[in-house]
């Protein structure tokens, strides 16, 4: 077999796994019920979110939460304050890619 395959949950409780760790690529997919999120952190690397279902809450440095639907992809730069969580009714599901792997990520 040519092609490695990559299981994801996909059950509706809170996940959080890691699919994919390469130097050029880190790909994770999480899953948030209504209240759930991540704790704030600073991004390590440019980041890449794709919402798959329901609405992502977003903060980013001090501006006002957004939230973003399933169909959109949001392109977060390095060394950004995040808080990141699901505020609506319907369970969030997003995959994160971090491009590069946050330990090869060097600044120019």
């Amino acid at each position: 077999m040519i092609e490695t395959v990559y299981d994801y949950s996909l059950a509706d409780d809170k996940k959080v796994e890691k699919l994919l760790d390469h130097p050029v690529a880190m790909i994770n997919h999480m899953v948030f019920p209504k209240g759930q999120g991540l704790p704030e952190h600073f991004s390590n690397s440019n980041v890449y979110m794709i919402i798959v279902r329901g609405t992502l809450t977003i903060q980013l440095d001090d501006q006002k939460p957004h939230d973003y639907a399933r169909g959109q992809m949001l392109n977060i730069p390095n060394k950004v304050k995040m808080n990141v969580g699901n505020s609506h009714d319907e369970v969030l599901e997003l995959f994160v890619i971090k491009a590069p792997t946050p330990v090869e990520y060097k600044e120019d």
